[in-house]
This record gives structure tokens, sequence and C-alpha cells, in this order.
């Protein structure tokens, strides 16, 4: 590996668990992971919905953030709030997914695992019991809480563990493995790609990508999108002074996708990616409001929703958004 000289890989393993133990990461099996995420707290006791709640119908409350492959991913963009294993001086590329968990297993332990980590709000007077018990009987799972989720080599059985669990799921990737998406023995109920550049160029500054012919796959996967039955998204994390440029040229990456769907979402200031972005790359809701609407005009698009709290606006061929809850 190339790490620096005191650190082998089970070592960086080790370290990276002990720090995201420190940000509330529940580990299961070898390497899968949970965590709470700030909506299923606002959502418990103040009754605040996620913008995905909003959109798309699925309850905060009852969602499970997961990775299965939390320590591997194929780029090392500047605008992830989440630790690299960069940040300890390892090269993410080297660490390789040798040991995946069994599918079954980690499904089983991710719900059992939500449940302890919501059974503290019980006594809490701010949280409804019903909306507690809810909570208890999780109904979706994100897999998307960190690293690049195509790495695994059993994501279709995994997602299908879930759905006989009764779980929709949505899967988020950085699109850089097509083939893997196309191999899915399973689709998710909802499938995203993110995409933060609008040419390669930018591509190779903004993701850094760790794999060869990076910007080529994600092309690739765009491509492969109008052949999946599930609703498909495009998703555009846009920071000032970085990628939120060039409308055209994201204009024809999604018609070529024909995604059901664009998401242009605003580069939060937040995590570790306050060490490699200033506060002045985050966009304000006007701004991502305003370039919706240019894409929406561009791509024939409508914009159809928006939530100003998480800076984010909706865009679809639709007319109104696939209710999944």
């Amino acid at each position: 590996m190339k790490l620096c000289a005191d650190i082998d890989e089970g070592k960086t393993i080790t370290e990276l668990k002990r720090r995201l133990a420190k940000q509330r990461y529940h580990f299961i099996g070898n390497l899968a992971a949970v965590k709470a995420c700030r909506w299923l707290h606002e959502s418990l006791v103040n009754g605040k919905a996620c913008y995905k709640q909003v959109f798309y119908g699925i309850s905060s409350h009852r969602c499970v953030q997961f990775s299965a492959s939390p320590f591997h991913c194929t780029q090392r963009c500047v605008f992830c709030w989440r630790m690299q294993p960069g940040d300890i001086r390892a090269t993410w590329n080297e660490l390789q997914l040798k040991t995946p968990d069994d599918p079954e297993q980690i499904a089983a332990a991710a719900i059992e695992e939500q449940r302890r980590l919501v059974s503290g709000y019980k006594g809490n007077p701010m949280v409804p019991r019903r909306r507690h018990e809810e909570a208890c009987d999780p109904r979706h799972v994100a897999i998307s809480l960190a690293g690049e989720p195509t790495l695994y080599p059993d994501l279709g059985s995994l997602i299908d563990c879930f759905r006989q669990r009764g779980l929709t799921s949505f899967l988020v990737t950085n699109g850089t493995k097509p083939d893997a998406l196309a191999g899915l023995a399973t689709e998710p109920s909802q499938l995203y790609v993110t995409v933060a550049a609008p040419s390669e160029a930018i591509y190779q500054a903004v993701c850094n990508p760790l794999v060869k012919d990076g910007w080529k796959s994600l092309k690739a996967t765009l491509e492969i999108l109008s052949s999946f039955s599930c609703p498909t998204v495009i998703r555009l994390t846009l920071a000032k002074g970085l990628n939120m440029l060039m409308p055209e040229a994201y204009s024809k990456l999604i018609l070529s996708s024909e995604a059901t769907y664009v998401e242009a979402k605003a580069y939060m200031h937040v995590g570790y990616s306050t060490g490699r972005m200033d506060f002045q790359n985050m966009p304000g809701h006007e701004e991502i409001a305003a370039f919706a609407l240019e894409l929406s005009r561009l791509t024939g698009y409508n914009l159809i929703d928006q939530q100003r709290e998480s800076r984010v606006a909706l865009l679809s061929r639709l007319e109104k958004p696939i209710r999944l809850g």
C-alpha cells in the first residue's frame, strides 16, 4: 500500500474505525456501518422532514443511513464532508475490499442496529410515542453513508435482502462502475448518480478519480440509466467557484441519461470538506433555484419542488414525483 511507513492496511482500517466511531458511526460485521443522520433526529424530536421525504415520500424517522463499504471509494471529491483515508495519510485506492460482509447478515444487523440507535428516544418527552414506534420499524435504507457502494460485490443481493424485509432503498453511486450497475440482480427502489462536473477537466479537479477513465465511466453510467425500471436521479452537487457553471454542458449530460429526476443540490460547508473548501463555495438557495431554472429551460425538465433548508431543487420529466412511502 501507498501508506506512510508506520501504517499498514490493518492499522489503517482500525484507525479509521476509531475516528469514525467518535463521529457516531456504528459498525456491523467486518466493514459495514450505519449512522443516524441529522434528519432522523429532527424528524423524531421536531417533526421536521428531510427533503427526500418531501420529494419522494420516504419517512425520515424510518430511514437507515447505511454503507457496506465505508472505507472504499473510487474518488476523493474535494466537497465530500466525510473523513477520507487521506486524512490519516493513507491512499484510498490502495485499500481493497478483501473481506466483504455477507449481505443477509448485514441487512439484518443494520435494521437491528437502527433500532438500537433510536431506542434512546423512547423516554424523550419531545418524541411522540407512535413516531418512536415507527422509527423502531424502519421502512427505508439509504445506501449512501460513505464510500462507493458498487465496490461491494454482492450489492444486488444486499438490496434484495433489504427488500425482503420490507424496506425500500436509495442507491447513491458516483457512476465510476457502470458494469456493476448493469449487472445488478435486483434494482434499488431509486438509483442516484452523483454528477459533480460539466466537463472532464473539471471532473478531474473536483472528483480526483482514483480509477482510470473515471469520466468515461461516468458517461457510460449515464447512458445506461434509461435501461433501469426504477426511477433514476442525477444529483448535481454544486459549489460556487468550482463546478457551478456551464449549465449547457450539464444539460447535455442530463439529456443523455434520460433520468427521471435531477436534483440541483448545494455543496454544504460541513465536516471534513471545511479543510478543503471555503465557506464562500457554498451557494445560497436562491442561487441553486436560479441554476435549476436555467437547467429546466435547457432540458425541458419541470422544476417541480424545492426545499430551502437543504438548498435543493427538484427537476423532473414527470409532473409529480413517484412516491415511495
